[in-house]
């Protein structure tokens, strides 16, 4: 059996930002196996956002970024269950993050999440990506080119809604997460409901 060291330990805390103590638990888990502990991780931080999902969230904060040329700004809200969470140092960090994705976002996000999406685009998008992937990979077996079209439907979606674009990390990058995912861990963290609700990319001229 692999044994956990805390090197081992202090590497997976930074590729997920899960807390030391669950990061430990992963990894004895799997064995030491890090992308399974990923995955034991994901998978424990989404049943506890699950959890805490139906819970009321009366406070949050405004989260606001101007480009240094003054052409570009964003403004989020992100919300919260307690007033002392949303003065946290890992929430306001988020936020941050959460407008820098928003600002570095190209093409530029739209939508919240896919639910926002109109129907009749995913269906159109849908019908022209599958009709594409026939006709490039005309041949090839029908799972193949199943599993394709479901790719470029995520990459659809990733560009055009926040939770699922990639965030931008004010500490610095680690490994690529989505907005959800890295709200989901800090969930986990915090053991509060938080939700980005809202939010606006402004250009001049746009």
């Amino acid at each position: 059996m692999t044994e956990i060291d805390a090197k081992m330990v202090m590497r997976l805390r930074e590729m997920t930002g899960a807390p030391m103590m669950d990061c430990k638990a992963a990894l004895k888990e799997t064995g030491g196996d890090f992308d399974k502990a990923k995955d034991v991780l994901r998978k424990k931080g989404k049943q506890l956002a699950d959890k805490a999902a139906g819970r009321e969230v009366k406070e949050g904060k405004l989260f606001s970024y101007v480009h240094h040329n003054g052409k570009l700004a964003v403004l989020v809200e992100i919300v919260c269950e307690t007033d002392f969470v949303a003065k946290n140092e890992e929430f306001n960090a988020f936020g941050k993050g959460v407008c820098f994705t928003v600002a570095a976002s190209s093409p530029p996000v739209i939508f919240l999440n896919r639910d926002n999406v109109d129907p009749a685009a995913v269906a159109k998008e849908r019908a022209f990506v599958t009709e594409q992937a026939a006709e490039t990979m005309k041949g090839k077996p029908q799972s193949v080119i199943d599993k394709a079209v479901e790719g470029r439907m995520e990459k659809y979606f990733a560009e055009r809604c926040l939770m699922e674009a990639q965030y931008i990390d004010p500490a610095g990058q680690g490994e690529p997460r989505s907005v959800e995912q890295v709200r989901t861990v800090l969930v986990g963290k915090i053991g509060e409901n938080i939700q980005v609700r809202r939010f606006v990319r402004m250009e001049l001229g746009g």
